[in-house]
């Protein structure tokens, strides 16, 4: 299959360039550095949607509370990222970045922060050597030895664990954002083998209801919209999954007028779709009539090449979930079967007898593959930027012994906080307890409000 990097960009990989930026540094390694002034632009706009990080930058940059640290990142390299880093470089952090997801780098993003003296290693549509060796680039480095890892996916933690197991030995903490991330943190420490305390933001509230249940609702529509130009109205849809994410999809899909099936391995999730009023079925039950299948577990093979043979003529699949295991992509790959390039991100894939299915970003993270930024909604990835943010700060500044070897969950009264930085963009105003009343409830009136199992 053809490159989905923009066609108008020459093909010399950009490892293979030489460039410098302005300060005639060459520690990066981006499509093309001259982006920089558009992708500046486009940092600039993000800015003004993402109140929490700004008030957090502006409020800490006296005290620097992370002076001295030393941060690898691997995550989505778009303009709130962008917010991120800078925020943590005005907290008085050094910072190296790679992209989590080989097709979700803007381009002109990565740019603009290697202009302004960023190491980036990041352009979209890598190849799998690529991501690799960017990622190592980060990490491998003359002199400079992280002591945090922000992680989406958990592929950097596990680079610096499997091939620089002393570095890993040396790390103070680990922030990760992904429900896949967290999986393998927690199978690390199990099995007695995570030397490092680690800061599970995917299951903090603000994570999960803003990026996976709103942001999702609003970005699948926009992914579909952009690939297919379908409509919605009357189309037979299932979602594998009924997680935060799939809840998003399936109430955006509903809204449109979709008949929306449900897949799921949770009796509680799978209750709470009947009640929203979606049916819950067997994938294979309903393989063979549906117009669209969305992909929305964190596990993998959850459409099989058998389920892929059995779909009608013209299916659309797609995958909202972190990772490219949940369609099963590689068994497509065989020479009875034909891929056509339709446009950037769409493929249509034609069997033997002329029925064909259009996959969508060849199985990868639809939303983010897909969409662009300003639609991407961006002040709603914010609350999770602002969650990362404090999750550094808080695992860097622990005193010793606070945090033990082991994954924990972002403090409730840090969730709050990162919440109510927002509230002024709605022109929202919360009610304070009165004394009287916070006694009564046994609170502080500064909370947190709710206990930490709360959802």
């Amino acid at each position: 299959a053809a490159s989905y990097t923009d066609s108008s960009d020459d093909e010399t990989s950009p490892r293979d360039k030489q460039q410098k930026n302005s300060k005639g540094s060459s520690d990066f390694c981006v499509k093309n550095i001259k982006q920089a002034e558009f992708g500046r632009r486009e940092i600039e706009i993000a800015e003004q949607e993402m109140p929490a990080l700004m008030a957090l930058r502006k409020r800490a940059q006296g005290e620097k509370p992370l002076a001295g640290a030393k941060i690898v990142g691997c995550t989505h390299i778009t303009a709130q990222t962008a917010v991120l880093m800078e925020t943590l470089g005005a907290l008085g952090a050094q910072c190296r970045w790679a992209a989590c997801n080989i097709y979700s780098t803007l381009n002109e993003v990565a740019a603009a922060l290697a202009e302004s003296g960023f190491p980036v290693f990041a352009w979209k549509g890598e190849s799998e050597d690529d991501f690799w060796w960017c990622i190592d680039r980060c990490v491998n480095v003359e002199g400079w030895q992280p002591n945090m890892i922000l992680d989406d996916g958990g592929d950097l933690t596990h680079w610096i664990y499997k091939k620089y197991p002393n570095m890993f030995k040396k790390i103070k903490g680990i922030v990760e954002e992904s429900v896949t991330g967290v999986h393998r943190l927690y199978q690390l420490s199990k099995a007695g083998k995570l030397c490092v305390p680690a800061m599970n933001v995917n299951d903090s509230v603000t994570k999960q209801k803003f990026d996976n249940l709103y942001c999702c609702r609003e970005s699948i529509l926009d992914g579909l919209k952009r690939t297919t130009d379908m409509m919605f109205g009357g189309k037979q849809v299932v979602v594998c999954g009924y997680g935060e994410v799939g809840k998003g999809c399936c109430a955006a899909l509903k809204a449109m007028g979709s008949i929306v099936y449900v897949t799921e391995i949770d009796p509680i999730c799978a209750l709470q779709a009947c009640m929203d009023g979606f049916r819950l079925v067997k994938l294979n039950e309903v393989i063979r009539q549906v117009d669209i299948v969305i992909t929305c577990t964190g596990n993998k093979n959850v459409v099989t090449r058998e389920h892929l043979d059995r779909m009608k003529n013209s299916c659309i699949v797609c995958n909202m979930g972190h990772s490219n295991t949940e369609i099963d992509v590689a068994s497509l790959r065989t020479p009875e079967l034909t891929w056509e390039r339709v446009r950037s991100q769409v493929d249509h894939v034609i069997w033997p007898d002329g029925k064909r299915i259009v996959l969508l970003a060849e199985g990868r993270l639809l939303n983010l593959s897909c969409s662009t930024v300003p639609t991407f909604v961006l002040s709603i990835t914010a609350t999770t930027q602002a969650s990362r943010a404090l999750a550094l700060i808080e695992l860097y500044n622990a005193p010793e012994g606070r945090y033990k070897q082991d994954v924990y969950l972002l403090p409730k009264k840090m969730d709050e906080y990162v919440a109510s930085l927002h509230l002024p963009t709605f022109d929202a105003h919360l009610t304070e307890l009165t004394d009287e009343q916070a006694k009564y409830l046994g609170l502080n009136k500064n909370g947190p409000f709710k206990p930490n199992y709360y959802r």
